[in-house]
C-alpha cells in the first residue's frame, strides 16, 4: 500500500453499484465488499435498492450533489452499463439540474468508471471479435461527464475477469480500495484539465408534458402494468 493519505472528511465519495445477478459475480462482488468497509464512501447498490426499477430522484439527486465523485461500478454488458445504472443516469441527470440552463449541480465533480469485462484485453482489438480496442467504448461515459461539466477520470478496468487469477482480482480489488482511500490525492489528477461546462439551448429540448414537468418514468405516465406505445420508446 502507498503512503497517500486517506481519504479526508471534506473529499465524499458516492458509489453506484450495479450488477443484475451478485451471487454469478466473481470480481464486482468483491469491489463492492471492499467499498463498503472505507469510511467516507456512500454506496447505492441499485439492484437491491430499486429492485422494481422505481428510482427515487431527489435521494439521489442529493447524494450526487454531497459528493465530490461519482464512481460508476459495473461490469460491461454488450459493449455498455447495465439497464437499471443507465435508467438512473436517465431519471437522475435530468435538464436543468445536471446539464443545460441552470443546470450545475455536478460542475466541478469528478467521474470516475470502474468495469470488469468477461473478455481479455487481447479481445479488445482490430483482428480479434470484439473489433475495436477498448478505449472505442468509453466516449458516452465521457461525454457524460462533459455535459454535466464534470472531469472524467482514467478508468480501472479487469479484463478477463473469468479467466483471471484469485492473485490478480485481489490485487485488483486492493488498488480498488486504495483508490477509495486517497482520493483525491492521486499524482495524475493534477494533469488532468478541468471539463467546461457545456450550455444546452432549452430549443433542443422535447416539449414539456401536462403539469409542466417529464414524466419520471414510462410508468409514471402510462400507470404500471400499461404497455408503453411503440412509438414512444427512443423517442427523441
Amino acid at each position: 500500500m502507498s503512503d497517500l493519505p486517506t481519504l479526508s472528511i471534506d473529499s465524499s465519495v458516492y458509489l453506484l453499484a450495479a450488477h443484475p445477478n451478485w451471487r454469478e459475480s466473481r470480481v464486482n462482488r468483491q469491489l463492492l465488499a471492499a467499498s463498503q468497509a472505507l469510511p467516507g464512501v456512500k454506496v447505492c447498490n441499485l439492484y437491491d435498492c430499486y429492485p422494481d426499477y422505481d428510482i427515487d430522484v431527489p435521494a439521489e439527486q442529493a447524494s450526487a450533489a454531497a459528493a465530490s465523485i461519482i464512481v460508476l461500478l459495473h461490469p460491461v454488458q454488450w459493449y455498455s452499463m447495465p439497464a437499471l445504472l443507465k435508467l438512473w443516469l436517465d431519471e437522475v441527470l435530468t435538464h436543468g439540474w445536471a446539464y443545460g440552463i441552470g443546470g450545475t449541480a455536478l460542475q466541478g465533480k469528478d467521474l470516475w468508471l470502474v468495469a470488469t469485462t468477461g473478455g481479455p484485453e487481447s479481445s479488445y482489438h482490430p483482428q480479434s471479435y470484439n473489433r475495436y480496442f477498448f478505449d472505442a467504448f468509453l466516449p458516452p461515459y465521457e461525454q457524460t461527464a462533459a455535459l454535466c461539466g464534470m472531469r472524467f477520470l482514467p478508468p480501472l478496468i479487469l479484463h478477463g475477469a473469468h479467466s483471471a487469477s484469485e492473485q490478480e482480482v485481489l490485487a485488483h480489488v486492493a488498488v480498488f480500495a486504495e483508490r477509495l482511500k486517497t482520493y483525491p490525492a492521486w499524482p495524475e489528477l493534477a494533469e488532468l484539465d478541468a471539463c467546461p461546462a457545456f450550455d444546452v439551448p432549452a430549443t433542443d429540448r422535447p416539449q414539456e408534458l401536462g403539469n409542466g414537468r417529464p414524466p419520471r418514468s414510462a410508468n409514471a405516465l402510462l400507470g404500471d402494468n400499461a404497455a408503453v406505445p411503440f412509438s414512444s420508446v427512443g423517442a427523441p
